[in-house]
């Protein structure tokens, strides 16, 4: 009964990966917020994946915030995670369901 049972529809299997692609990066950014709260190292194994992942997410949105009356060179919080949060949610939400009906009744 599984996603990815013999016979599995094209559409809901790859609307299932979307999902998953989509938590996985929710996940990814989630971490990101907790540990900036954290003095770490960026030289860290970790840290570097956590960045490569995450940066060309967030790097377009702080670009993006940075020239908005909201940001600027003083502005002292980063909200671009919280921003590509929701980016991120408001995409996933209009995705699957697109690609979900692609698929033949």
């Amino acid at each position: 009964m599984g996603l990815f049972r013999m016979g599995a529809n094209p559409q809901t299997v790859l609307g299932g990966a979307v999902n998953a692609f989509f938590m996985v990066l929710y996940i990814v950014l989630f971490v990101r917020i907790i540990l900036s709260w954290f003095p770490m190292s960026r030289d860290n194994k970790f840290m570097e994946l956590l960045y490569a992942i995450t940066e060309p997410v967030l790097a377009p949105i702080r670009r993006l915030v940075q020239r908005s009356p909201l940001g600027g060179p003083g502005m002292v919080l980063d909200f671009s995670p919280l921003i590509a949060l929701i980016l991120l949610r408001l995409l996933n939400s209009v995705l699957v369901p697109f690609i979900d009906a692609l698929s033949p009744l």
